[in-house]
Order: C-alpha cells, then sequence, then structure tokens
C-alpha cells in the first residue's frame, strides 16, 4: 500500500505480524533504486527537511519528537508536500522505538485496536515503546478516532497523524487536546528550487547527468504552488524526456511537455475551500477589483462549483451592495441565470462580469444590519399584537371586532405618505434601517427622516431663528391632510386600489392586504 504517494509501507525483517487493514506494515521498505524521484530525494536526516524552520529550532516538539527525546503525541498539519511523510519517515529511522504505520483510508477500528494491544503488552514485558503513525487522520470516524484516547492518554502509544485539513474541525477535540499541533506551511518558491537543485545534483537524484535551465526551472518551481512532490515528480518526467530525446539538458519546452496544469492550492471539500471563499468575498467587500477576479479564477480552475460561486455573488449583492446599488442583486441573479442557462466554460465570463459590478459598485450593508437588528427584537420578545387598523378587514365579521378601523390610505394623500402607526406598540420609535451615503443610498439618506417623521406624526426640526422667515410655517407636515374615502376600514377604497383585483381574487395576500 502506498501512503500519500510517497512511501510504500512494509514490514522489515524481523518485525512482527501488523494487522489486517494496516496494510502489513510495521514501518516502512527500503527506497529502492527505480522509486520516485520524491521519494530516493527524501530528506534523510532533520538537519535536510527545507521550508519548516519555524519547527526546527533546538529543543523544539519536532526535534524532540524525532529523537525520541519526549514521549509526546503529535498531530502534523499541513498541505500536501509540505514534509508530513517525510517527518514520519525520520521519525521510523531516529530511533529503536517500534513503528507501525496504517492510512486511515483502509485501517478500522480493529486494526487500531490490535495496534493498541500489541503495543501495551510489548510495554508490559519491557519491550520498546511504539510509535503510532495513522496517515490522513482526518478521514477516520468519530468512533475511530475514539479509540485512540485511552492509548495516547496513558501513552501506551506515541501517536503520529498527519492530515491535510483542518484538524479543529477534522479531529475530535478530546483527540487533539491530547497531542501536540504541528502546522507544516507550503514551500516557498526558493526551498522548491533549493530542493530541484538538490535533485538533479545528488547521487539519489539525477547525479549531474542532466542540467536544468533557468526557464525550465522557473516553471517547475511556479507550477509547483509550494508542493515540493510534485515539483520532483516533474523534474523526473522532464528528465526522462530529455534522455529520451538524447539531449543532456532540461529546457523550458521539455518540462513544458512534461507538464502543464499548475497545482492549485485549493481543495472544493476542504479547508482551502473556506479560506479561499473567504478571500473571494472580502475581496469584493473592498472593492478590489483584481484581487476579485484572481479568486473567482482559482475556483473556477480548481474545479468549484459555478453555482456556489453565483450563490455567493447573489448574496453578496443584498449583503454588501444592497441599496447603495439596487440593481446589483438584478446582475448577480442574471449571472447566476446564465450560469444553469449558458454552463461552463462560457458562463465565467457571467461571472466575471458580475464580479467585477459587485466589486466596483458603491457598498452598502445598511439590509444586512436593518434586517439581524429586526430579527434580534423578534428572538428577543419584542413586537406585540397588529394594531387594529392593519388588520385583515374583508371576510364576514372582521368589521364586528374592529379591524381595519382607522386605517388610512395613503394614496388619498396628495404625497402618498400618512400618519399611521405600522409596528406593535412596543416598538414604536424603533429605526432598523440605517442608509449609507453611498451611490443611490444617498437620495435614500435624504428622504428617509422626512417619511419617519410624517407617518410618526413627529413636528419637524426647528429651524435656526435667522434663517426662518417670522410667521413662516415649520413643516409641510403640518398641512391638513386631505380626508380618507370610504368608510373607516378603508374598504370603500379596495376597488379604487392597485392591488384591488387580486384582493378581490386572491383573499388576503399581500397585494389586496394593502388596500384594507
Amino acid at each position: 500500500m502506498e501512503s500519500d504517494a510517497l512511501f510504500s509501507l512494509g514490514e522489515p525483517a524481523g518485525a512482527p505480524s501488523a494487522p489486517a487493514g494496516s496494510g502489513g506494515v510495521d514501518g516502512f521498505t527500503a527506497v529502492a533504486a527505480d522509486s520516485p524521484l520524491p521519494v530516493r530525494m527524501r530528506p534523510a536526516s532533520l538537519d535536510e527537511l527545507v521550508g519548516q524552520d519555524h519547527l526546527l529550532a533546538p529543543g523544539a516538539p519536532l526535534r524532540q519528537l524525532v529523537s525520541g527525546g519526549a514521549p509526546m503525541s503529535v498531530i502534523l498539519w499541513g498541505p500536501p508536500g509540505s514534509g508530513k511523510t517525510t517527518i514520519a519517515h525520520l521519525v521510523a529511522r531516529a530511533t529503536d522505538r517500534r513503528f507501525v504505520a496504517m492510512s486511515a483510508l483502509s485501517a478500522g477500528v480493529k486494526d487500531v485496536r490490535a495496534v493498541i494491544d500489541t503495543a501495551r503488552r510489548q510495554r508490559r514485558s519491557g519491550g520498546p515503546q511504539t510509535v503510532l503513525f495513522i496517515d490522513e487522520v482526518h478521514r477516520f470516524s468519530k468512533t475511530q478516532q475514539d479509540s485512540l484516547l485511552a492509548a495516547v492518554e496513558d501513552r501506551t502509544v506515541t501517536l503520529l497523524a498527519a492530515t491535510t485539513e483542518n484538524p479543529y474541525f477534522s479531529v475530535i477535540s478530546p483527540l487533539l487536546s491530547r497531542c501536540v499541533l504541528l502546522t507544516l506551511q507550503p514551500l516557498g518558491d526558493a526551498a522548491v528550487r533549493g530542493l530541484l537543485r538538490r535533485a538533479v545534483a545528488d547521487q539519489r537524484g539525477l547525479a549531474g547527468a542532466l542540467t536544468l535551465e533557468t526557464d525550465a526551472e522557473d516553471h517547475l518551481v511556479r507550477l509547483a504552488g509550494g508542493d515540493v512532490r510534485k515539483a520532483l515528480t516533474a523534474l523526473e518526467a522532464a528528465a526522462a524526456s530529455a534522455t529520451a530525446l538524447g539531449t543532456g539538458r532540461i529546457d523550458l519546452a521539455t518540462a513544458e511537455q512534461a507538464v502543464d496544469v499548475a497545482a492549485v492550492r485549493y481543495d472544493r471539500a476542504g479547508d482551502a475551500h473556506y479560506d479561499v471563499t473567504s478571500a473571494f468575498i472580502k475581496s469584493m467587500r473592498g472593492s478590489d477589483v483584481d484581487a476579485a477576479l484572481h479568486w473567482l479564477a482559482r475556483m473556477l480552475v480548481a474545479g468549484e462549483d459555478a453555482r456556489f460561486i453565483a450563490r455567493r455573488l447573489v448574496i453578496f449583492a443584498s449583503e454588501d451592495v444592497g441599496m447603495a446599488d439596487p440593481g446589483a442583486l438584478g446582475v448577480a441573479t442574471a449571472a447566476a441565470h446564465a450560469v444553469e442557462y449558458v454552463g461552463l466554460p462560457e458562463a465565467q465570463l457571467n461571472l466575471a462580469q458580475a464580479v467585477i459590478h459587485l466589486a466596483t459598485a458603491p457598498k452598502s450593508n445598511s439590509a444586512t444590519t436593518a434586517i439581524g437588528a429586526a430579527i434580534a427584537d423578534v428572538r428577543a420578545g419584542r413586537g406585540g399584537p397588529v394594531p387594529r387598523g392593519l388588520r385583515d378587514a374583508h371576510y364576514a365579521g372582521a368589521k364586528g371586532l374592529g379591524h381595519g378601523t382607522g386605517y388610512r390610505y395613503p394614496h388619498d394623500d396628495q404625497r402618498g405618505v400618512v400618519t399611521q402607526q405600522y409596528v406593535p406598540d412596543d416598538l414604536v420609535g424603533t429605526d432598523y434601517y440605517q442608509p449609507s451615503q453611498h451611490g443611490a443610498e444617498r437620495a435614500v439618506a435624504t428622504r428617509l427622516p422626512l417619511l419617519r417623521r410624517i407617518v410618526r406624526g413627529l413636528p419637524a426640526p426647528a429651524a435656526p431663528a435667522e434663517a426662518r422667515p417670522e410667521g413662516a410655517a415649520t413643516e409641510q407636515s403640518t398641512r391638513p391632510v386631505a380626508p380618507v374615502g370610504g368608510d373607516a376600514s378603508g374598504n370603500g377604497r379596495r376597488s379604487m386600489g392597485p392591488g384591488a383585483g387580486a384582493a378581490q381574487a386572491g383573499g388576503s395576500n399581500a397585494a389586496g392586504e394593502g388596500q384594507q
């Protein structure tokens, strides 16, 4: 069985048999001459490990783990090609501890318990301590992870687990609390370049038989995306092509033929999915259209579901643009429709247009804060009965209950606005919506105070004495309101309002209720 495509798990001579499901393993097989280049170039000592300087200080947990100075359990978290399995290999070689390796892809609770039982017997008989390496530990279920707790707690085994997923989400808290978490970083370009050059010159690698030209080296570094395994695999493929052509050098054309797809740091089902999506949203919110297009391209190249991207755009249009550009929601919704109607790859043009519109639009989160505040009040128990004048008054017996009594029909006022209570008693005077001064919302911000004063029947703020002619009226709203036609409930206006037909045909729907 191969683990992480870097090393074969095999049973060394004289080692006891491993349980079924662990791949028949109790260590690592020796590196052969025909092993893949990344395997042959695996560091032989901790000093050869590149790119994780923050973990290599004297006395650091990683050095203690490799040297056996402290029997601590460790979880290694990092992207592919950052050195997790290399560290496991160093641990297996560096001490006289019994080393058992298994993959969470194939092992189960039975296999884990068999290793623990063997480790417990050996410990009682004075045998070597057992280090249990579990690759892809995030693929273990909660029950499988639970089976490790007691043995890790009493140090029956020293756990060494590797994962590419965020352990705070993929590893149960009790197990995480019993281990030291070491975070491995993606290798930088300089580190990848150095490892490529080492592989070209080292006897374990190409042994100097070929020359790697600078532009080809740059190409391999760029495409690796911080994954040294991908870089070395591409180098080996390019070297094979160069050898087949009978040339002693690896040029750019040869490297391009060997590999033509870059390593995209994105996993639709993993932690990077949320990080890239977060960067995408925050770039649009920050009005950085170029960054937003980069993250969009990254998701598209990685194979993200275009419908997921479209949904995020529709949400963003109201959450972060909102009333500053009301047309943004239409643009985002049209892009979402285009994704369904056209599909990829052409729909990437529609998504790009929507991203550009949203990123460059004026921003306002007033709709987000307004509905958030309203929901918070509802959940807190605020909001009494519906005022009588607003209650449904079109059915038999409603008038006798007082429904609709006192309702004033706004269209009977020349301004289209009347003084009237629309909220429950305990919410009178509550302001949820706070418009910004951005884009189209600036006009709303100017109009809203007057609307609130008329609806709530509040006096206009007094103007400074020097700015107001003597005896002048202070506010238009002090004029008499035109009389409301029909009876007090407003029912006499049902046939005249714009939604009257809907009210009569459909009963108490949204259109009809506005006329009662």
